[in-house]
C-alpha cells in the first residue's frame, strides 16, 4: 500500500510539492513563534535568577519587568527580614550600548551579590564613576578589551575588565555603578529590580507568599512562567501561535483537500478497477487519506527546517538575538508533527469519502 502511496504522489508531484510548500509556511510560522516563545521563557528565566538570585522583585502592574521602578532603599527593608538572606538593588538600563541595542547595562551596587559574583577574566573588577565591566559575550562581540572605550548612553566609560557570570543575560551586558547609572537614567534612589537570595533551607514557595502578603504593591517572580506571564510578549505569542495554528489548519486543510479531491476525480477508473478486484472501500479511503497525511508531513518536515532558520533570521533583523535566541524544544518538533497529520487527516477526509463513493461496475461499464 505505501508503494501505491507514493507512485500516486509523485504522478503529480508539482501539485505534491505546491501543496507541501504551502503547508511549510503555515508550520514554519508555528515553529518559528513557539521557539521564539520557549527562547523568551528561558531568558525570562535569567532575569528573574540575575545573580544567581532566587528571586526577583519588581513593580506591580507594569506591562514589561524591566519598566520596573522600585525603590533602592527597599532591598535593605528586605535584609531585615528572617526569610530573605541577601538582597541587592539592580537598576536595567534597555537599548544603552549603540552598537548593540540588545545589550543591557546593570546598575549594580558593588557591594551586592550581583557584583560580587562576578568572574573577572581579563583586567580589574572595578565599577568607578567612569569605569564599566563588559560581559565575555558583549566584549567578544565588539571587539572589546580592558582600556578600550564603551559609550553608554552618549557617556564614555573604560572598559576596566571582561567577566563572566555564566548566565546569558548578564554575559550578553554590562555593568556599571548603580549611582551613575541612577544619574543617567535620573531615577535618583530607584531601581529596577530588587535580586532576593531567600535564607538556607526555606521553602521558595512559602517565602513567596510571605513577601506577597508583607508587600502587596510589589511583584514577586520566582519562575519563568512568573516572568512570561508579567509581561504581554508571553500573551501576544501564545495568542499568535493559536491564532496561527488555526489559520494553518483550515488553510491547509482545504488545500489538501483540494488536491485529494482533484486526483480522485482524476483517478476515478484506477480507483473503480481498484473496487472490482476486491478493495474494500475502507481500504481505497485509507490509501486516498494516507496520500494527504503524507503530504502534509513532508510539509510539516519543510516547515520546521523554515521555522528554525525563520526565527533566527527575525532575530537577527530585529536586533534581539543576543538576547531572546530560538529554542527548539522536542515539544516544539512534536507540535508541528501533530500538525501535519491534523492537516493530512482534516484536508483527506472528503476525497477520501468521495473515493469510497465510485461505482466500479459503472466507470468500468462506461469504458
Amino acid at each position: 500500500m505505501l508503494g501505491l502511496v507514493a507512485t500516486n504522489l509523485t504522478r503529480r508531484y508539482g501539485r505534491t510539492i505546491a501543496t507541501a510548500v504551502g503547508i511549510a509556511l503555515g508550520v514554519g510560522t508555528i515553529v518559528a513563534l513557539l521557539s521564539t516563545g520557549s527562547g523568551l521563557k528561558r531568558t525570562a528565566a535569567e532575569l528573574i535568577h540575575l545573580g544567581q538570585a532566587d528571586l526577583g522583585v519588581f513593580q506591580k502592574g507594569v506591562s514589561d519587568p524591566t519598566a520596573s521602578i522600585l525603590p533602592a532603599s527597599l532591598a535593605s527593608r528586605l535584609e531585615r527580614r528572617p526569610d530573605v538572606e541577601r538582597a541587592t538593588p539592580l537598576l536595567l538600563l534597555i537599548e544603552a550600548v549603540r552598537q548593540n541595542p540588545a545589550a543591557v547595562v546593570f546598575g549594580a551596587d558593588p557591594r551586592g551579590f550581583f557584583a560580587e559574583r562576578l568572574v573577572v577574566t581579563r583586567g580589574v573588577k572595578r565599577t568607578g564613576r567612569r569605569d564599566v565591566l563588559v560581559g565575555d559575550r558583549l566584549a567578544s562581540d565588539l571587539g572589546l578589551r580592558p582600556g578600550d572605550p564603551l559609550t553608554v548612553q552618549r557617556r564614555r566609560f573604560r572598559v576596566a575588565g571582561i567577566y563572566h557570570s555564566g548566565v546569558f543575560f548578564e554575559d550578553t551586558g554590562a555593568v556599571i555603578d548603580l549611582r551613575t547609572a541612577q544619574r543617567m537614567a535620573h531615577r535618583a534612589g530607584n531601581a529596577t529590580t530588587i535580586a532576593v537570595e531567600i535564607a538556607p533551607h526555606l521553602r521558595h514557595d512559602a517565602v513567596e507568599r510571605a513577601l506577597r502578603r508583607a508587600l502587596p504593591g510589589i511583584q514577586i517572580i520566582g519562575t519563568p512562567d512568573d516572568a512570561v506571564r508579567a509581561g504581554a510578549n508571553g500573551r501576544l505569542i501564545r495568542n499568535a501561535v493559536r491564532i496561527i495554528g488555526a489559520l494553518a489548519l483550515i488553510v491547509g486543510g482545504l488545500g489538501v483537500a483540494n488536491t485529494m479531491a482533484m486526483a480522485v476525480l482524476e483517478r476515478q477508473r484506477e480507483l473503480a478497477l481498484l473496487s472490482a478486484v476486491g478493495w474494500p472501500p475502507v481500504r481505497i479511503a485509507t490509501v486516498v487519506l494516507a496520500e494527504g497525511v503524507l503530504t502534509s508531513m513532508l510539509g510539516a518536515a519543510l516547515g520546521l527546517l523554515l521555522g528554525v532558520v525563520g526565527a533566527d533570521w527575525l532575530g537577527d533583523a530585529l536586533g534581539v538575538s543576543s538576547v531572546v535566541s530560538p529554542h527548539v524544544t522536542p515539544w516544539t518538533i512534536g507540535q508541528a508533527l501533530l500538525i501535519g497529520v491534523a492537516i493530512g487527516i482534516l484536508g483527506g477526509l472528503y476525497p477520501a469519502w468521495r473515493a469510497t463513493r465510485v461505482s466500479g461496475v459503472e466507470l468500468l461499464a462506461r469504458a
